[in-house]
């Protein structure tokens, strides 16, 4: 396996003074290398020691162990949640320090400015001593911001820090544990499980360090601030702190009611995502059918559903929101209401001192302790999950005798009785061919040194040469994840490769013949396992009765007993049948999912294929590029009333905000001129101390608070509601647009590359968007609302705050510039250990084989530490920013304190300390905002994609065409884009009616394309009619409908078995019974617990290969077309059920036109005549028993390569059939 990455820089954070600890200055480096280019890999700095994947995994392994150890002792399962305390308490625990320190400040930051108030009321020109006082408490205030910003960055640096660790050592025990999966294990977790394990579950220990100190901290705080609100306002204060209490508990139930929702959305999010991956997978089959309505029906409906629930759980969280920004605005208002009922006088020094006391403790109460709780609750479940998975048990069966008796001579199933003994070193070529994501020269090497002779020997023997001379960069192609797709053919052979490579003493090789075609298979046969492997012990499991001669011994197994032993003459001796041996459903030694590997209908012609592929590895424009942010795109989506009243309402909120603080300070400045001046007036001889009218100040006042809420809560709602509409219709829009897209399309943009869009950048657009969305404009008004405040009160302050905003913007720019580099970095460093992951699982037994765990172990730690680089410096890059703004904040304060006169002074430096965390936040999210702007964009490109040809027209044809099935090919030339190469040159060809043609060529000859053009899959030049019918005048509908396909790879949808059928439901119960009843599956479909109604797992995997075939064949029955098309399934199908298709279609389809593109010669040696195709071109149209009469031509060079008996078959059937016809001929005359 390659290096992972070259040398990295050395991490300048190890050998930085304390104060470039503290502000981050040690990454201004990579700032200004960011700001001139964009950031690559090598710019990453290398990992600290301590955060290396290796040592943390290992560390948090020794404890593991032990505690394992101990539970036994004391007869309990072993908990994970104690290995982790144990192992990671003490440097966390440092940590509380900087919380208290923090949260200490924030309680003592309203008391300065309390008695800095209390100065301007108390106000006297002569006290000089009251003026050097009320300096110190500015001082004061602005001491506690600079000191709150700079704690708070650190504290958050670290905390993130050891989240990281805990995650890394937790991935690196998780994998180091699926190494050694046994099969049964993993036949209970699937890959997807242990990824998911990896990619979501394990994060949330990224989150849970971040709030746990506030556990304790919190009621801390919150006794600290009720005892100094009891001095300042007496038992009032209790009112506040009773809303303060009521709050927490529905915050927690919103939070409760909305992981509730979330976790239904997120089984509609898979179930949406399951269908989209078989509509894309499929999409060929689909097209072809002319299926796309019904799937555009299933998937809207899913999605349908999905949005609902998205809907309420925005809803929640618009409540949720709403009421945590009208919170400090209530709880304020109850205070003073019941502060001023009980008689007493209101004052700006003890207003402001409680509207700041309450901020600091309400972000804690009502944010930071109740994340605490929950993520605290999801962590123990996930490392439950996780200790769970590493305990997994090892048990085994298995199904499959071929592969079993392998597994077993491998060590991968435990035998019950009888001895086993290997002596010498195995090698192993699984089945299901394996390649992990790297070169192919290290796919084949694997571990060994090259010896260039020795490579190329083995390259020639396993017929790669050709390939690798055709791939863009030869054997140092890269493949997997980022790099070109190998058909199944090319990694059968690459597997072989590797096998063979190895100086091994025992080889034993899984149907490596089975994913090649017969051509291939007999070079591999000869050159390689009768070759370069002559000497050496070799046990081949195969399914190709030609081979059988060459053979020593011959063992042939059935249901797991040896049926019979001994070599080739022996058993022909013995009378022993092979082939009725064989006639087995032969797909036993099939593991699950394999045929799908090998013949994907992308496997078709390498060279096209493996051209398209390196395009397609240059990534979509949009994948990756840097972008322009853009706002408008989304909201393009609504209509101008939407956007006005959306406006409206925020401004009116934000008004109704600043009002109601400002009246409560002009209404202590009011009390404040009463009780300077004392006014008294004397009525009837009495004297009266005027008062202010409580019920108009009061009713003000509850007005305006109301009007807060109101306003809050609809604005909430309503932005929620439009920006959830929104992503609605770009879902359907991409959706519909996918759908129309020709598919050209899917092979070049790897299936993994769409589903994404409908992965991840819808859920961006269905959750974090509007979140993010709403609480950035929430805090960007309030932030405008602060500065305007402040300037109402001193108007010059504004002087000050234009530099302030230049340098601001200046590094917005400059940050993001960086941060959305290493942003890019993370995700793209980040999937390399996904798919190392799950590329190991896949090959668990070639790697065991091999011996290489250790070696996948360092590579995976070697992925590990990339992606920690780049999560290091995406936490450093954030905080750097953070600092340096919060700085920025602390300058405003600072400015605003020493320079206010008496009046709302007050309101104006409240304000401005509530500034410091929340600018910041508001800066942040709009770059947020701004990176999520790209799923949007890249949701929108897709909504723009070229569409095909219409699927009606107005030229309909006649409801019972095609009557006879005639088809014409009339200077046809044909090739897949505009720019590809063509593919079928200058074609002209005639297929009669009834005519069963067979269409023979090598791989790549162009038999696939014919069907394609036939289809309209791409637009084909010249003509092409169908009984007269000129088919690209009508619908693709149209058209494809009246034609039946039986694909290459039979593709069965998640769903009943009478949806596979029909899912239009134009067919009674009786026709469909009957269908099946013609390809004998009925007594299949019986069984089912619910026949008809079943469901079908994911890709009708409870099938075996052939019955998938036979169910695509009911399809074609049912349909009832004069046309039928036979893309023939290659491997994988015994021979009876290919007897048993044979016969269907010669009975069933006798009236009918019957192409059959073959790879089996036997076949179609029957059909009335075979249509050679060369290189695109037609080489030989004829009956088969002329064609092989010519011994120049290329259809007698294919029977001979099948073997002398079989050729000898086949040239007597050709007669046969030849004799047949000439005696109907005669008859006829």
């Amino acid at each position: 396996m390659e290096p992972v990455k070259k040398d990295a820089k050395t991490n300048p954070s190890a050998t930085a003074n304390i104060f470039s600890q503290v502000f981050f200055c040690w990454i201004n480096p990579l700032f200004r290398i960011g700001y001139k280019r964009r950031l690559e890999e090598d710019d990453m700095y290398k990992v600290l020691p301590e955060d290396g994947s290796e040592r943390l995994g290992e560390e948090l392994q020794r404890h593991w162990d032990h505690e394992v150890q101990k539970a036994a002792k004391d007869l309990r399962p072993p908990k994970l949640t104690k290995v982790l305390i144990k192992c990671y308490w003490k440097p966390y625990a440092v940590l509380g320090i900087f919380t208290l320190i923090e949260e200490v400040i924030k309680v003592i930051q309203p008391v300065f400015l309390g008695k800095l108030i209390q100065y301007f009321e108390k106000y006297d020109p002569d006290d000089m001593d009251a003026l050097y006082e009320a300096f110190g408490y500015a001082a004061g205030v602005c001491l506690s911001t600079l000191i709150l910003a700079v704690t708070h960055h650190l504290y958050f640096f670290h905390v993130l820090r050891t989240g990281m660790k805990m995650r890394v050592a937790m991935c690196h025990m998780i994998y180091k544990k699926a190494l050694c999966l046994s099969s049964a294990a993993m036949g209970k977790t699937t890959t997807g499980q242990i990824v998911n394990l990896l990619s979501n579950d394990v994060n949330k220990f990224d989150e849970v360090t971040i709030f746990l100190h506030f556990l304790w901290v919190g009621p801390l705080q919150a006794a600290a601030v009720l005892g100094l609100l009891w001095v300042e306002i007496g038992p009032s204060c209790l009112a506040g702190m009773a809303v303060l209490v009521i709050l927490m508990p529905t915050q927690t139930m919103f939070g409760r009611l909305f992981s509730k929702f979330r976790s239904k959305t997120a089984a509609l999010t898979d179930n949406r995502i399951r269908t989209m991956n078989e509509v894309v997978s499929g999409i060929r089959i689909i097209k072809m059918y002319a299926w796309e309505k019904p799937f555009s029906a299933l998937v809207n409906d899913v999605r349908r559903e999905e949005i609902s629930k998205i809907m309420s759980s925005s809803y929640l969280r618009g409540l949720n929101m709403a009421s945590f920004f009208a919170a400090s605005k209530i709880i304020v208002f109850i205070t003073f209401t019941v502060y001023v009922l009980l008689g007493n006088t209101i004052s700006a020094s003890r207003v402001f001192v409680a509207v700041s006391l309450y901020s600091a403790v309400r972000l804690t109460v009502t944010l930071f302790f109740p994340s605490a709780v929950e993520k605290l609750s999801e962590t123990l479940i996930t490392s439950e999950m996780v200790a769970f998975s590493n305990g997994c048990m090892f048990l085994s069966s298995s199904h499959f005798p071929q592969s079993s008796l392998l597994s077993t001579i491998l060590g991968e199933l435990p035998h019950d009785k009888g001895v086993l003994k290997v002596k010498g070193q195995l090698t192993y070529a699984s089945q299901q061919p394996w390649v992990f994501p790297g070169t192919i020269r290290s796919n084949i090497l694997f571990g060994k040194e090259l010896h260039p002779q020795k490579y190329e020997k083995v390259l020639r023997a396993c017929a790669l040469k050709r390939d690798m001379e055709l791939l863009p960069d030869g054997d140092l192609t890269l493949i997997g994840d980022r790099g070109a797709t190998l058909s199944g053919g090319q990694k059968a052979r690459v597997n072989l490769a590797r096998a063979v490579y190895q100086d091994a003493d025992i080889y034993l090789l899984d149907d490596p013949l089975s994913a090649v075609d017969a051509e291939v298979g007999r070079h591999l046969f000869e050159q390689c396992i009768c070759g370069i492997l002559k000497n050496k012990p070799r046990i081949l499991v195969t399914h190709q009765l030609q081979y059988l001669q060459s053979a020593d011994q011959i063992l042939v197994l059935k249901e797991g007993h040896m049926v019979a032993r001994g070599t080739y003459s022996e058993l022909q001796r013995s009378g022993v049948d092979f082939t009725s041996l064989l006639k087995r459903e032969e797909e036993g030694p099939q593991a699950p999912g394999v045929e799908t590997e090998s013949r994907s209908p992308r496997s078709r012609t390498l060279s096209q294929n493996s051209v398209v592929s390196h395009t397609s590895s240059i990534r979509s424009v949009k994948d990756g590029t840097e972008q322009l942010p853009v706002g408008p795109a989304h909201f393009q989506s609504f209509d101008t009333v939407t956007r006005s009243l959306l406006t409206y309402l925020c401004f009116c909120v934000q008004a109704a905000y600043v009002l109601q603080d400002w009246w409560l300070a002009y209404w202590a400045g009011e009390q404040e001129k009463l009780n300077v001046n004392g006014t008294v007036t004397v009525q009837n001889g009495v004297n009266v101390t005027e008062e202010l009218n409580l019920d108009f100040y009061l009713g003000i006042y509850a007005g305006l608070t109301g009007a807060t809420l109101i306003f809050g809560f609809a604005r909430s709602l309503l932005m929620f509601n439009v920006l959830v509409k929104a992503a609605q219709s770009l879902h359907n829009r991409m959706f519909n647009s996918i759908l129309r897209t020709p598919v050209r399309f899917f092979d070049i943009n790897p299936i993994g590359r769409v589903l994404n869009r409908f992965s991840k950048d819808i859920g961006q657009l269905d959750a974090a968007l509007p979140w993010t969305f709403v609480d950035f404009i929430q805090i960007f008004l309030q932030i405008i609302g602060v500065i305007a405040v402040a300037a109402s009160v001193i108007p010059w302050i504004l002087i000050p705050l234009v530099p302030l905003v230049i340098v601001f913007l200046f590094l917005r720019r400059y940050f993001l510039q960086t941060s959305r580099d290493v942003k890019r970095l993370e995700s793209t460093t980040r999937s390399p250990v996904f798919s190392h992951l799950s590329s190991s699982l896949q090959g668990l037994w070639t790697i065991r084989a091999f011996r290489a765990e250790e070696r996948f172990q360092n590579t995976f730690d070697a992925y590990q530490d990339l992606h920690s680089e780049s999560w290091f410096l995406f936490l450093v890059t954030s905080r750097w920013f953070a600092v340096r703004l919060d700085g920025m904040c602390a300058v405003f304060v600072t400015i605003t304190a020493f320079e206010v006169e008496a009046g709302s002074v007050g309101l104006a430096l409240s304000y401005a300390v509530t500034l410091m965390g929340m600018f910041q936040w508001g800066v942040r999210q709009s770059a947020e905002v701004e990176n999520m702007m790209t799923s949007v964009e890249r949701v929108v490109e897709y909504t723009e994609l070229e569409s095909e040809a219409p699927w009606e027209t107005q030229k309909r044809p006649p409801p019972e065409w095609p009557s006879q099935g005639l088809i014409t090919f009339d200077r046809v030339n044909f090739s897949y884009s505009s720019d590809g190469p063509v593919v079928l040159k200058d074609m002209k060809a005639m297929f009669r009616p009834k005519e069963k043609v067979g269409i023979v060529g090598r791989t790549g000859a162009g038999k696939s394309s014919l069907v394609s053009a036939l289809f309209r899959l791409a637009e084909p030049e010249g003509r092409i009619y169908i009984d007269g019918v000129l088919t690209s005048e009508i619908g693709l509908h149209d058209l494809r409908q009246k034609m039946s396909i039986i694909p290459q790879d039979p593709v069965l949808f998640t769903g009943t078995m009478r949806k596979n059928l029909d899912p239009f439901s134009q067919h009674s119960d009786e026709d469909l019974w009957n269908a099946l009843q013609e390809v004998q599956l009925k007594s299949v479909v019986e069984e089912l617990p619910n026949k008809m109604e079943t469901v079908l797992a994911e890709s009708g995997s409870n099938f075996s290969v052939g019955q998938r075939q036979l169910v695509c064949l009911a399809r074609a029955v049912l349909r009832k077309n004069r046309i039928l098309i036979i893309d023939e399934a290659t491997a994988n199908v015994d021979p009876r059920t290919d007897e048993l298709i044979q016969k269907t279609i010669r009975d069933k389809f006798r009236e009918c036109t019957v192409l059959t593109i073959a790879h089996r010669l036997n076949t179609i040696i029957d059909s009335d005549r075979i249509l050679v195709l060369d290189a695109g071109q037609i080489h030989a149209y004829d009956e088969p028993y002329t064609l092989l009469q010519n011994p120049d031509g290329i259809f007698f060079k294919m029977v001979q390569q099948t073997g002398r008996q079989e050729a000898v078959a086949l040239l007597q059937s050709a007669k046969q059939v030849r004799n047949g016809n000439l005696v109907i001929f005669e008859t006829a005359l």
